[in-house]
């Protein structure tokens, strides 16, 4: 579950006490996703990067992470139509979440 104020604050995700020793590294996967992400697009390889988008689909809700799920879709979709410009956006807003997100456990 996800909640914000819209007041500047952090965003909370609230994560199932048994996730609580892995979403860390997740969250730190993500990290390197956007780095990987950015050589890619530099090597204009969208194919990959259409794999990876997908692969952040997929794992994203599993961790509670809903929002990293509608990115990864936003990245696959654009890799899809060689957006770069896209991609860039969504790895600005990944990076911008990551920023913003606290997580609790319980």
């Amino acid at each position: 579950m996800t909640t914000n104020d819209n007041t500047g604050k952090k965003t909370i995700i609230h994560a199932d006490i048994d996730l609580e020793d892995l979403i860390p590294g997740f969250l730190a996967n993500r990290r390197k996703d956007i780095i990987e992400i950015g050589k890619m697009l530099l090597a204009n390889d969208q194919g990959s990067i259409e794999s990876l988008g997908h692969a952040m689909k997929g794992s994203g809700g599993g961790y509670g992470f809903d929002e990293i799920t509608s990115i990864g879709l936003r990245i696959e979709q654009a890799a899809k139509k060689q957006n770069p410009a896209e991609i860039s956006r969504q790895l600005e807003a990944l990076s911008n979440y990551l920023d913003n997100i606290e997580v609790t456990y319980g």
